[in-house]
């Protein structure tokens, strides 16, 4: 055997000597850590699973609470959707919410249903996206119930420009502000309707037919 074997051998045997010392000394720590990574795997899994039964059944339950409605059974809709309120999972306990208000609007309750869209706006655990339809229904709500300085305290927020529900706010404000008397006030609201090129169909035509009552009534923009 020439030295360069035998040397290549020594260390050959070194080397598993020390692998198995590093085995002996840290083997479990490995063989810990991918069990580990099976259960957390597998857990992971587990909870996906389990949340999508969780979402399907409460998307299951809300159809059928708006089917009850939709067959004029209110009073088992609400007490369907106020289960799903406690019980729901996902974003289907906000949306439960916003049904029950929508119900007792539906059954002229109007009282109760703005103090519901007004919980529902003033929650800060709900997403802001939520919030801000709640804010805005609770808005055009306050129009017939409220004076104008209120719905525009309310509204105003939502009609800044670029604003996603700018168009509804900004009829809710023209229509607050016609019956308060505060023409100029429509005028301006509903003339932003008019000139905004996003504005759709329906409530450009809307507002179109305010704009022609205006001037019928000699209704001009300041300045």
């Amino acid at each position: 055997m020439s030295d360069d074997s035998f040397i290549r051998e020594v260390d050959e045997e070194l080397r598993q000597d020390r692998m198995k010392g590093l085995w002996d000394r840290y083997g479990w720590v490995l063989i810990s850590a991918a069990v580990l990574v099976v259960l957390v795997t597998a857990a992971l899994r587990g909870w996906q699973y389990y949340s999508e039964r969780q979402a399907a059944a409460a998307g299951d339950a809300f159809v059928k609470a708006i089917e009850l409605s939709s067959d004029g059974k209110h009073d088992e809709a609400v007490a369907a959707l106020q289960e799903l309120e406690k019980d729901g999972h996902g974003a289907y306990p906000t949306l439960a919410r916003l049904r029950v208000a929508g119900e007792l609007e539906g059954e002229g309750k109007k009282a109760e249903a703005l103090a519901a869209f007004d919980a529902i706006a003033g929650d800060s655990s709900v997403d802001e996206a939520f919030r801000s339809v709640a804010g805005l229904r609770a808005g055009l709500l306050a129009v017939d119930a409220e004076d104008y300085d209120k719905v525009k305290a309310r509204l105003e927020p939502l009609a800044v420009a670029g604003g996603y529900y700018r168009h509804l706010a900004r009829e809710g404000l023209g229509l607050a502000a016609w019956k308060a008397g505060a023409n100029e006030e429509a005028l301006k609201w509903f003339q932003a309707i008019a000139d905004d090129a996003d504005s759709s169909g329906g409530i450009r035509s809307r507002a179109a037919v305010m704009l022609d009552l205006l001037a019928g009534k000699g209704v001009k923009q300041s300045g």
